[in-house]
Order: structure tokens, then C-alpha cells, then sequence
């Protein structure tokens, strides 16, 4: 049997490195899709890289040359722009979306977020639940999930898989303020008592769940999906192991939520944090999904607790660190720059 071709979007991404090493691990020939480097030494020559944007249809389309199957992760994310957001979130999908279907491939699973459903009022929240997208980034991400509904009524295969934030070996972001403040030895700041819940996962999780979605029966997959961790506790007792394992002996400290959103509001305005409105604003609150649906249709188990998942990504920080430590950026792959936020650090 002939190997299936996968293209990545967003292959040098944070996703895109651990699913590539996924499905290397599986026999597939793969393509990564991205604009940026691919510098991973131990996947060269295992994966046929491609720089290019999924906002310029031309080079996709030289991409897409062969594809079976197309697995969409590339966007830009909410500390870019409103205008590349937009374009390349909104836009970039449907060239990705149309692409596909001009080159003949089965099915595009498209890596959607449950930021598509706001600030909401219940939990836990399921597939069926109203979409109501917070700042540039979460509205981005419904009009696309829009195009991906507007491909399947046309014939295409287009899993859209929903997943809670999600941590593992690469991982940085705005993860990496805990990781930086516990291995320094200093308590880590929560909005509010941190007795909320919030739904976390482990990126290979998430790998297993995009996996399914490439092999099960199209009846099954062609859906819409919440994927999370299924094992998670409050946020401060989740965020805690972490601050244990860095050995210091300090704890994670709750704040008023009120006065730190207010203040946090007050940074972003003046561009001097890296916490955007989403973040902040649902960080004291529960934030958990419905993975109910994953379980019976796709048969989706995941391995990993919030607190594994959370370890795994903090081993691979303390073996890493070095490497990137002076590095600072927009994307999950490097820290992102802790602007004011780094400035509360003396005190704690």
C-alpha cells in the first residue's frame, strides 16, 4: 500500500513539530507548510519543507502537489496584528480550503480553538454551543470555522477539531512565564483564588485526536470537535506541581480578580504586556469543554492529566532553557516578552 502524503500547515509551529514527529513515528510522508525556519535536526530529511505563507495560493498550491491529506494548523496568533490575523487566519483558510479541493485531496482537518466561544456564561461547553468570539483572534477563528462549513457543503472532507490550550515539549508562549518564574525560584501570581477550573492538555493528545481524524470513516469525522484533557483539578492546584517540582518551596499566590484584570486591561492598552484580553479575562473563571463527543464518535482517549501535561512541558523548559534564553517573540515557540508583567517578578 502506497504512503499517504500529509501537508502541515504551520509545520515549524509548536503543533506542527510534535504532529510531524507523530506521524513520522506512523509511516507517512509529510510536508511541512510554514514561513518560518524549520530547524529541527532531528526531523531533517524525514519531512519535505516548504516556506511559504497560506496567504499566497500560488506556492500552496505547488505545495498541495500529491497531497492526500492536509492538516491545517497555520495561524497567526492574538498578539499579532488585526490585519494578519485576519488574512491569515480568514483568508489563508480558504486558500488552504480551496487548494484542496482543486488538487484532489480526501479530506483537510482544520485546527480550530475553543477561544470561538468567548467568555462564557456555563460549563462544561459543548460542540452546539453559541460562538461568540472575544478580540480579533477569536472572531478569526469562527469565520474561518464558516469557510470550513462552506467546503463541506461543497464535497470536501473538513474535520474541525476545537482544543483547549494545550502544553508539551516545544511549548513556550505565555506558558513560559510560570516556567520562568518557578525555575527563579519565585510564587506565581493568579487572577483570582485560582479555585476555578480551567482545561488544559497535552499536545500528543491532541496529535491522537487529529490522527483519528485522518483515519476513521469520513460519517465519523466529518464534524465539529471539542478535544481536551480529561483529568484536571482547580488551576492553582494544577499550576502548583509545577512550582513544586522546580523545588523552591513556593506557591501560587491568588490576586482580587477585579483590581488585576482592571490593571491588566491598563498594560495591553499601552502595549506593554504580553497578556491579551482573552487570557486575562477568562483566567480567574472556569474554562473546561465537553470531550463527550470525541470519546463516543472518535473513540478519543487522552493519556495525559493537566498536571502531567504541564510537567512534561516544564522538563523539557529545564532541559532547554538555554537555548532560548534570549529569545522573545510572538509565537508558542519562544517566550513571549513578559513587557510589565516581568517587572512584578522582584516582588514575589
Amino acid at each position: 500500500m502506497t504512503q499517504q502524503k500529509v501537508l502541515v500547515t504551520g509545520g515549524a509551529g509548536f503543533l506542527g513539530i510534535n504532529l510531524l514527529r507523530y506521524l513520522d513515528a506512523r509511516g507517512y510522508r509529510l510536508v511541512s507548510y510554514d514561513i518560518a525556519d524549520f530547524d529541527y535536526e532531528d526531523m531533517k530529511g524525514k519531512v519535505e519543507v516548504v516556506e511559504g505563507d497560506t496567504r499566497d495560493k500560488p506556492v500552496l498550491d505547488r505545495a498541495m502537489e500529491g497531497v492526500d491529506i492536509v492538516v491545517h494548523t497555520a495561524a497567526a496568533l492574538p498578539l499579532y496584528s488585526p490585519y494578519d490575523i485576519y488574512t491569515t487566519d480568514v483568508e489563508g483558510t480558504r486558500n488552504v480550503l480551496q487548494s484542496a479541493m482543486e488538487h484532489g485531496v480526501r479530506r483537510v482537518i482544520h485546527i480550530s480553538s475553543t477561544a470561538v466561544y468567548g467568555i462564557p456564561d456555563h460549563h462544561p461547553l459543548y460542540e452546539t454551543d453559541r460562538l461568540d468570539g472575544v478580540g480579533p483572534y477569536g472572531q478569526a477563528k469562527i469565520q474561518a470555522e464558516m469557510i470550513c462549513l462552506e467546503y463541506r457543503a461543497k464535497g470536501l472532507c473538513v474535520p474541525i477539531i476545537r482544543p483547549k490550550s494545550f502544553v508539551g515539549p516545544e511549548r513556550l508562549g505565555v506558558f513560559a512565564l510560570l516556567y520562568d518564574w518557578a525555575a527563579d525560584g519565585h510564587n506565581f501570581p493568579m487572577i483570582g483564588s485560582g479555585n476555578n477550573r480551567y482545561q488544559l492538555m497535552d499536545v500528543e493528545d491532541l496529535c491522537q485526536a487529529i490522527h483519528l481524524c485522518m483515519t476513521l470513516p469520513e460519517e465519523r469525522v466529518n464534524d465539529t470537535f471539542n478535544i481536551g484533557a480529561k483529568e484536571y483539578t482547580t488551576m492553582k492546584e494544577d499550576y502548583q506541581v509545577v512550582l513544586d517540582r522546580a523545588g523552591h518551596g513556593k506557591r501560587v499566590i491568588g490576586f482580587p480578580a477585579a483590581p488585576a484584570v482592571w490593571g491588566l486591561r491598563l498594560l495591553e492598552m499601552l502595549h506593554i504586556s504580553p497578556l491579551y484580553k482573552w487570557v486575562y479575562e477568562t483566567a480567574g473563571k472556569d474554562s473546561f469543554v465537553s470531550i463527550e463527543k470525541a470519546e463516543r464518535q472518535l473513540g478519543f482517549r487522552p493519556k495525559y492529566s493537566n498536571k502531567d501535561a504541564l510537567l512534561r512541558n516544564f522538563e523539557w523548559y529545564l532541559a532547554n532553557r538555554e537555548k532560548f534564553a534570549s529569545e522573545s517573540g510572538v509565537s508558542h515557540r519562544v517566550p513571549w516578552r513578559q513587557g510589565a508583567i516581568g517587572l512584578l517578578k522582584r516582588f514575589f
